[in-house]
């Protein structure tokens, strides 16, 4: 009963509310993943956008006006690590937050001695446990410069790592995958990068990976839909336990 009104729904929101043909051409015109996708997959990614656009609520601050081409544009960035999982990945919370550019929010920190310390960094996006995706437009509009980079799918590939607890980069896997080989291959790239970085050698990602397990998995999910043949050829391990996650290969290899 329950699954027969939710698919009503969908189709009620896919006749009311659809994301319109300027927008969405606009949105595949600056989203290279979502262009190199086969007709049919397009399709589906375009669905899940107009659902998600449905489900999600999108707040720009500081003056940012968002247009129906933005909001399309978000959609479709946000959707590609779930076009082949659901929605359902995305559960748990409800918006995001949108700045014009870089934006420095303050921290607190309480030291050994009881001594509060506030911290103050500049940020192109940040995903909150159970709360908002807060992002930078102006580092959405550079999603593939340099190329690897997409701010919006490391955002998102926390909030699928967090649907398990804290990010640290084991999200919940697939009944069909290995634990242990995630964990021994993820743990070897993140071990050969860090010796690479050490050694002063070329990095075939993003340093920021090499923060934290949960960093390297968002970094690697970025060059995953943006990048997908240099990590296959740097990381090739890593690449084939993603594709076994997000239940694609942007290789097409």
């Amino acid at each position: 009963m329950f699954g027969t009104l939710n698919k009503w729904r969908e189709r009620r929101t896919l006749e009311r509310h659809p994301v319109l043909e300027p927008a969405w051409q606009h949105a595949l015109a600056h989203c290279a993943p979502a262009r190199r996708l086969s007709a049919s997959a397009q399709v589906r990614l375009r669905v899940l956008a107009t659902l998600l656009l449905r489900e999600k609520s999108f707040e720009p601050v500081q003056g940012l006006k968002l247009t129906d081409e933005m909001r399309a544009l978000l959609a479709a960035h946000t959707c590609l690590p779930i076009l082949n999982l659901g929605l359902d990945w995305y559960a748990g919370w409800h918006s995001f937050v949108i700045y014009p550019g870089l934006f420095v929010p303050e921290r607190q920190s309480v030291d050994a001695a009881g001594v509060v310390h506030r911290h103050r960094h500049v940020m192109a996006g940040e995903s909150w446990q159970h709360g908002p995706v807060i992002l930078s437009w102006e580092d959405v509009m550079q999603a593939g410069d340099p190329p690897g980079h997409n701010v919006v799918i490391h955002e998102c590939a926390h909030k699928l790592d967090m649907q398990n607890g804290e990010a640290n980069g084991f999200p919940p896997l697939h009944r069909d995958m290995d634990r242990a080989r995630w964990s021994q291959v993820f743990h070897a790239a993140y071990a050969q990068l860090q010796r690479s970085r050490a050694a002063g050698e070329p990095l075939p990602m993003d340093a920021y990976g090499l923060q934290n397990p949960a960093e390297f998995f968002a970094v690697a999910s970025e060059m995953f839909f943006e990048a997908p043949t240099v990590l296959q050829a740097s990381l090739p391990d890593v690449y084939r336990q993603l594709c076994l996650f997000y239940r694609q290969n942007p290789a097409g290899t």
